[in-house]
Formats: C-alpha cells, structure tokens, sequence
C-alpha cells in the first residue's frame, strides 16, 4: 500500500506519518463537534459542482446519499473517531469515499481544507451567537421582571465600595440589563463579519476550476462572499471578536454575581439566593454559599484566558494559512459552552432572589446618604455648588462628632452653618425624598424608571412585530 493510499495528501511522501506526529497533530478529538456544519457545506459545495458541470448529476446524488447517511450515522453515536483521521474533514471525506468509492473522491474538486475550516467554523459560530442570543435574552426578562416586581425597594448605592445615594433597586437591576443591551447588539454586528461566505478560496489563491462561489452561499443563506482567498483563509477577526463580545458578557454576569455574593452575606442581608441555587458546606452545617454565582465570576477569567490565547496565536503568523490556526478551535468551543452554561443558569437564578426590603432601606438611609440633598437644596437657595459642599461637609463633620444623622439635627443647628435653612430642609432628608427627587432623564425616581421600564417594554413589543412581519 502506497502512502498515498492511506493519507489523501500522501502522494510525494516515501515514508508514513509516525503515529506521534499523527496523535499531535490530529484535531478530530475536538472538532469533530462540527460534523454536521462539515456535511452541511460539502452537500451545497457538491450541488454546486454538478450544476457547474464539473461532477455528473449522478454523482452528485451518490454523494449526497452517502453524506446524509454519515451523518445520520455520528448522529446515532454509530461513527468511528481515530487520531490517523487528523480532522473532521478528512474523517467525513475518507467515510464518505470507504463507502460509495470514487464519486467520494471528486467532492474536494477545488476546495481545501483551509477554506473548508473557515466555512465550518463560520456556519457554527453563525447558529451559536443566535443561541446565545436568545439566552441573553432570558436573562434580560428575568432582570426586567424582577425590576417590576421590586419596584418600590430602595438600597443604597455605591461607589468605591462606599455608601453614596439612595436609589431604586429596579433602578440597580435595569442598570445591568444596560450592559447587556450593549452585549446583544455586540453580538449581532459580530453575527454579521460571521455571516460571510468563504468556500471556492481554496488553498489561498482561489481555484482555476469554473466553481459559483455565489451559488454555495445562496443555498448556505450567506448573504455576501469572501472577497479576498488569502485573507478569507487567514482569517480568524470572527472568532476573536466573539471571545471579545463574550469576554464582556461574563464580565457584566461576573459583576452582578459579585454583588449577590457580597450582598447575600450576614455583613449586608441585602438578599437571600434560593436554596435551589446554593450549595453547603462540608464540615460547617449552618452554611449556605453562593457558589454559582462564584464560579460565574471565576469562568469570566476562563473566557478572558481563550481571548488571550487565542490573540497570541494569531499575533505572529504570516500570510495565509498555518497550522498554529488549528489551535482556535479549543478556546472557541470553551467559550461558547462557558458562556452558554453562564446565562442559563444566571437566568434562573436572577429568577429566585428575595431581596430584603427592611435591611435595604435601613443602610439607605444610614451613612449620610442624603448629604447631596442638602448640597442641592442650599444650590436651590442661590449658594454656589462649591460653597454649598462645604457647608454640607461640616455638617456631616458635625453629625459625626455628636454621634447624630442630619434628620436629627434641630433647625437651629442647621442654621449655625448656613442661615437660610428652613423647615423645608427636612422633606430632603429621608432615602424616599432623595431617590424620588431624582426624575431627571435616566435617574432613579421611581417615574423615571417606570417611564424606562415603559420604553424598554415598547422596544420589546416592537421587535416582536417586526420579527413576527418577517415570517
């Protein structure tokens, strides 16, 4: 037996591969997830060589039999994998030609493996950013419902760790939907650089042969083609920017999950996690510890990690295609399944919180939360901002030093720091006053939130139409 007859590429080789080399250099045991994108593209690249005429219409039909049985096949766990079948494409191509003989042979007519790859990778990153968008979107409805349900809660809020303002925990919630607003349209521009077609750019120079690199794409729905062979092989832009997109996805999950577990300890009792979503401790019997959201923030160095490995990959290679690109396939897949894994459980989670109402407004109402207030109110007298930050910063000096909070001051303590204090300075002192005096335009007033939440249920009924319209 000649090489050739073992390897498809085996013609000017006098020795085999040594089987170390083909265990190091085989993908199969991870990408062989891509079979039925593989299969997917070879049928419409197959249609496509019998209408061109370079295959018979006989041919053409033994091949997509022979496809669609193999995919059956690995679909029923009836399939094969082995290191010397190197890569998911050489293991549907040698299965495909062991069982309807030299017909098989003639589906890799013009193509490569190299363009074979980026086509693969692209129609399964093309149907996981969808998942992933729908799972975000669960997570959106989970936050949104929460931030309805809790719409009359008050919390601090924080900055550097410190208490700061009052504000409206639906106020808190919607500020993370936000970010994933931000996280979705990421996805959906990425979506689009995904959704580019680059089969018929062969090795890295194109192919003499007369292929309809247009007609692949009508029947893969790609709406545009690769413009360039060489970068359409080289390129991997697609598979960085959606580590890039879901590097920040899980740094919006992670600072969120950061929260709950601060927040659900006995130092703040600001929540209770649903038993359902926490697990025990083995030798302490009174514990009860936020361990998925934990390792949400601990996967968030995971995908961070695939973004940089990724990058560095790439980083040093020169045009076009190189072997160190088999590499793009681990770090891909983790971050997909991390991510995934992520929102779905975080969207159930968010689902089963029970905030507590009594604690939240008892720390929001400490810590001279409303010291602004004043500030603002002395600003509504005519005092210059500045000034009025003083004369607020003395009395919260004051308070300190008496052991006292501002709504305890007398009015004629008042007045000893600034003279025009009235009565009225007492309807700025309570966390109800300082979050419902904050109506402007994306503040935390209890109007202004359910004027976004109003919005934000719009935009939700409107994309429903539209969707809908185009069905």
């Amino acid at each position: 037996m000649s090489i050739s007859d073992e390897k498809p590429w085996g013609g000017r080789f006098n020795h085999p591969t040594d089987r170390l080399v083909e265990e190091f250099t085989a993908s199969i045991q991870f990408d062989k997830r891509l079979y039925r994108y593989d299969i997917e593209g070879s049928i419409a690249y197959c249609r496509m060589l019998a209408k061109q005429g370079i295959i018979s219409s006989e041919e053409e039909e033994k091949i997509v039999s022979g496809l669609e049985n193999i995919l059956k096949d690995i679909e029923a766990e009836n399939f094969a994998w082995t290191p010397d079948l190197e890569d998911i494409h050489m293991a549907v191509e040698k299965a495909l030609i062991d069982r309807i003989g030299k017909a098989g042979e003639k589906l890799h007519t013009g193509r490569s493996r190299n363009d074979q790859v980026s086509l693969d990778m692209r129609l399964y990153l093309r149907d996981e950013v969808e998942k992933t968008l729908d799972l975000i979107s669960a997570l959106k409805s989970s936050i949104l419902k929460a931030a309805k349900n809790e719409i009359d809660i008050i919390l601090p809020g924080y900055t550097h760790l410190q208490r700061a303002q009052p504000v409206l925990l639906s106020h808190y919630l919607l500020a993370y939907r936000e970010m994933l607003d931000r996280d979705e349209a990421r996805l959906k521009e990425c979506y689009d650089r995904i959704n580019i077609m680059p089969l018929g750019s062969a090795a890295l120079a194109g192919t003499s042969l007369p292929i309809d690199r247009g007609y692949v794409a009508e029947l893969l729905n790609f709406p545009k083609i690769t413009k360039n062979s060489m970068d359409a092989v080289s390129d991997r832009d697609f598979v960085a920017e959606f580590i890039f997109d879901a590097s920040l996805l899980m740094m919006h999950m992670s600072r969120f999950c950061e929260d709950l577990v601060i927040w659900s300890s006995g130092e703040f009792g600001f929540v209770e996690i649903s038993d359902s979503f926490t697990t025990g401790s083995s030798i302490m019997p009174q514990k009860k510890n936020p361990d998925v959201a934990e390792l949400i923030r601990g996967k968030t160095g995971r995908v961070y990690g695939n973004l940089v490995s990724l990058l560095t990959v790439m980083k040093g290679l020169p045009m076009s295609y190189n072997r160190d690109m088999q590499e793009d396939k681990e770090p891909l897949f983790d971050t997909v399944d991390t991510v995934k894994g992520c929102l779905h459980i975080l969207s159930e989670m968010a689902g089963n919180l029970k905030f507590n109402r009594e604690r939240m407004l008892e720390a929001a109402a400490g810590g001279f939360s409303t010291a602004t207030d004043v500030a603002d109110y002395l600003v509504m007298k005519g005092v210059p901002f500045r000034e009025s930050h003083g004369i607020v910063g003395r009395l919260v000096g004051y308070c300190i030093e008496k052991d006292r909070e501002l709504s305890a001051l007398t009015i004629e303590e008042f007045r000893k720091f600034y003279s025009g204090f009235d009565e009225d300075i007492y309807r700025c002192l309570t966390a109800e006053d300082s979050v419902n005096s904050r109506s402007s335009y994306g503040g935390t007033a209890k109007k202004a939130v359910l004027k976004r939440i109003e919005e934000i249920e719009g935009e939700a009924k409107g994309k429903g139409l539209k969707a809908k319209g185009k069905m």
